[in-house]
This record gives C-alpha cells, sequence and structure tokens, in this order.
C-alpha cells in the first residue's frame, strides 16, 4: 500500500477568495479606532496571519485598546459580510478536493489564520468538512509562519512530513511549510505576489487549480 500523503490547503486566497470581505472588514476595523485606512496592496499582505498579529503589523503602535475596538470591529464586520455575500470558492477548488478525496492513500487537511468558528462556517457553507481529515485554526496556535499548525496536522493524519504538502497563497504558507518539513506549492490567484512566494523557497508554483494534480506528482 502507498505511504499516506498529507496535503494540507490554506483557506483565503487559495480555495476562497475572501478579499472582499476582508477589505470591508479592515476598513471597519481602522474607522472603530479612527485611523486611516491602509492600501489594498498593505491590507492584503497579511492575510494568512492571525487577526491580533495582522493588524498589530499594520499598525505596530496601535495602543491595546485600540486594538481591541478593531478586532473586535473586523470580526463583527466580517460576519455581517459573510450573511450578505458568503466568500466564493476559486474556480476548480472544489472539483480539485474531489479528486484528490478519491485517492485512497491521500489525506486533506487546512491550515488557517482564521477561528474556528469562521472555518466553521465556512465549511458549512460550502459543503467541505467531509472532504478534510485535518483542520487547524489561529485559535489553537501562534500565527504563521510558525509551523505549529502543521505539526498538529502530521500528528491527526500520522503521515510523515516528507510525504506532506502545503498549498498556499501567501509567503506565511511557504514559510510554515518550510518550517515543517513539507514540500511546498504557491498558488499564483491569492494575495502575495509571484516574486514574493519564489523568495519564500515555494518548491513550485500553480496558476490554477488544473495544474494542481501534476504539481503535487513532481514532488513525489
Amino acid at each position: 500500500m502507498p505511504d499516506l500523503r498529507l496535503i494540507v490547503f490554506d483557506v483565503d486566497g487559495t480555495l476562497v477568495d475572501s478579499q472582499l470581505q476582508i477589505l470591508d472588514s479592515m476598513s471597519l476595523a481602522f474607522q472603530a479606532a479612527g485611523l486611516p485606512m491602509p492600501s489594498r496592496a498593505e491590507a492584503l499582505s497579511v492575510v494568512g496571519l492571525s487577526l491580533p498579529v495582522a493588524l498589530a503589523r499594520l499598525m505596530p503602535e496601535v495602543p491595546a485598546d485600540d486594538l481591541a475596538r478593531m478586532l473586535d470591529a473586523y470580526k463583527t464586520g466580517f460576519a455581517a459580510n459573510r450573511k450578505t455575500a458568503p466568500s466564493p470558492m476559486y474556480s476548480g477548488a472544489r472539483q480539485a478536493l474531489e479528486g484528490l478525496a478519491r485517492r485512497p492513500e491521500v489525506l486533506l487537511g487546512v491550515a488557517t489564520g482564521k477561528s474556528r468558528r469562521g472555518l466553521d462556517r465556512l465549511m458549512d457553507e460550502h459543503d467541505l468538512r467531509r472532504f478534510f481529515i485535518t483542520t487547524q485554526v489561529a485559535d489553537d496556535h501562534p500565527s504563521k509562519p510558525h509551523p505549529s499548525m502543521l505539526i498538529a496536522a502530521l500528528r491527526d493524519s500520522g503521515a510523515a512530513p516528507h510525504g506532506a504538502v502545503m498549498v498556499g497563497d501567501t509567503t506565511f504558507d511557504i514559510e510554515m511549510g518550510r518550517a515543517a518539513g513539507f514540500r511546498t506549492i504557491g498558488v499564483t490567484w491569492g494575495y502575495h505576489d509571484v516574486d514574493a512566494l519564489v523568495a519564500a523557497g515555494a518548491d513550485c508554483l500553480i496558476a490554477d487549480f488544473d495544474a494542481l494534480p501534476a504539481a503535487l506528482e513532481g514532488l513525489a
């Protein structure tokens, strides 16, 4: 029987396109603290980090009370946006998950900067729970790029690092994967640019989900 192979996906910017919700919620967070909204590029540059870390990186001098208000405003805004316009899955994402799930030697996981509550809602919106045997969230781990999420995913799955792959759109995903001993695939449709993914050490890049099977085989 082939060795188990673990493939872990990031969520925002990889499986689903949540940038409109993120940017709207970020705007509300900065309004709550009376601060100017960063540029789109700056705001998206921190997607993937745990929310407190992301906001603190954008505004490193913000007082703790203001940061708390920003966190509350962001979470409230994101929840409201989700109800009116759930984040859509990227083209080909579901088909890719279905194809991988049919392979008995492949196990699938998630490692995301979302909260457990946020991930559960998204999973239910898109009927994704059945695909994943391990789901790691910001509530339970240090922020990416710390490898804690992926170490836990290995423990849950019984897979070995040499048979594991991290798929994500940000340098945080790539750095986390490398730190955990995973091979890494950067996706170019997300929130960090190609040069940054290459500089972070991605083993390969893909421009759409149709290219994922060949990329995985190339890393075998």
